[in-house]
């Protein structure tokens, strides 16, 4: 059992970890099956983003609000509310909604709350490693967290198309709400350290404020490091969000695929992710300008894999596409998160993280209106070229920053 600890680092991040393991498996079969049901529906492209916009519009909406009250109040307990509110909306749809009465509007509502849901869990998540983990160990910590993710997308989507085919989407959501129910279960033993500041400054709206203003000019004045990250992960959101919104209409107009082959091929997405996870593991101990460069890389892989995508229509050569679209997915946000949480002081980490989602997040939404509209007005082909683009693009976003970074690093030396 102490091996366990060490591969996954303390105790409580061992609790955390296999927590998200359940909430991401969860993730993965949702989203595949509201997906899959209002491109059934529909058959509108268009009309398919808008799933995904509504569960990136709340922390655009609220994500400063949010920051602020994950630095103010008990983050294990946000926790775990989130992931109860998420497993009852989930449950919502199947279960206590008709059939035949059912519409794509109520769906769409119980999308965005579900969002909402998820808009506080994130940026918890990620402000709650600095008091579970040693510093060395954020990167390493936010890609075991990466993982996870990984693991929900191998496994979601794969049971999640098998269930479509045999059940029907009602029935896999449905049984998919327990999931969320047994993830919040795994975080009631968490302990997070005492470090962690439970008192606020006062009480009403003139201190919440005061602390929303703070959050957002540390993130956009004071640390120019953080305004960077902010602006490269727009960029980042802009491509992958609106591939992996698309990705059952890319998989049925290029390949023709039935949603058990959309979830296989999914599943490599994740597989990718997990690759690049353990990758970062083993980097953790390295310097930002090492870090950088290890995101250049992995964004031109995706970006010459997204390209690749449009060039064949063999299942097997895609899956490997696919994985290497995955693999330069992955290395962003766990390097992303650790600089926020190494630089923001560890009672601002949930505003700037916060904001740095909110401002991400707009960006993913406006990359799915405008890929979807390019979808479906030119054709899946101009759309994934489109995001092949943005992430070449960032690549050489990254490979600047980097530089800039060496230089400062050798100006500073020879001061």
């Amino acid at each position: 059992m102490a091996q366990a600890h060490r591969w996954l680092l303390t105790r409580d991040f061992s609790l955390m970890w296999w927590s998200q393991v359940l909430s991401q498996v969860a993730e993965g079969i949702s989203k595949l099956a509201l997906l899959w049901f209002v491109y059934a529906v529909t058959g509108s492209p268009l009309k398919t983003t808008v799933i995904g916009l509504l569960q990136t519009l709340p922390p655009i909406l609220f994500g400063p609000f949010i920051g602020v009250i994950v630095d103010r109040f008990p983050k294990k307990t946000i926790l775990i509310g989130s992931d109860i509110a998420r497993g009852v909306l989930i449950g919502l749809i199947p279960c206590l909604v008709s059939v035949e009465h059912f519409t794509v509007g109520s769906l769409y509502l119980l999308t965005f709350l579900y969002g909402v849901a998820t808009a506080v869990f994130v940026p918890t998540l990620s402000s709650a490693v600095p008091f579970m983990v040693a510093r060395p160990q954020f990167t390493a910590a936010n890609a075991l967290l990466q993982s996870t993710t990984s693991l929900g997308i191998i496994i979601g989507p794969a049971v999640s198309g098998l269930g479509i085919a045999f059940a029907g989407s009602q029935d896999v959501l449905c049984l998919n709400a327990m999931t969320y129910f047994a993830s919040a279960a795994c975080l009631l033993p968490i302990r997070l350290r005492v470090t962690e500041p439970t008192t606020v400054d006062g009480e009403g709206w003139r201190p919440f404020i005061r602390n929303l203003l703070e959050g957002i000019r540390y993130a956009f004045l004071t640390h120019r490091t953080v305004l960077i990250l902010i602006v490269l992960a727009s960029i980042y959101t802009f491509g992958s969000g609106a591939f992996t919104t698309l990705f059952p209409v890319f998989g049925r107009h290029l390949l023709g695929l039935g949603p058990v082959e959309v979830g296989y091929l999914w599943s490599w997405l994740g597989v990718g992710l997990l690759l690049s996870s353990v990758g970062l593991i083993l980097m953790s101990g390295w310097d930002l300008s090492q870090r950088l460069s290890v995101i250049t890389l992995s964004c031109a892989l995706a970006g010459l894999a997204l390209l690749g995508l449009t060039w064949t229509d063999d299942l097997r050569l895609a899956a490997v596409l696919v994985g290497c679209i995955g693999i330069g997915f992955g290395a962003w946000t766990p390097i992303a998160w650790g600089i926020i949480q190494e630089v923001a002081p560890a009672g601002m980490v949930g505003r700037v993280m916060a904001v740095y989602t909110a401002s991400a997040t707009a960006t993913s939404m406006l990359g799915m209106s405008a890929f979807g509209w390019v979808a479906e007005s030119f054709g899946s082909v101009a759309s994934i070229i489109g995001i092949g683009g943005v992430m070449c693009v960032l690549a050489g976003g990254s490979a600047w920053f980097g530089k800039k970074v060496g230089v400062a690093k050798i100006e500073k030396a020879d001061v």
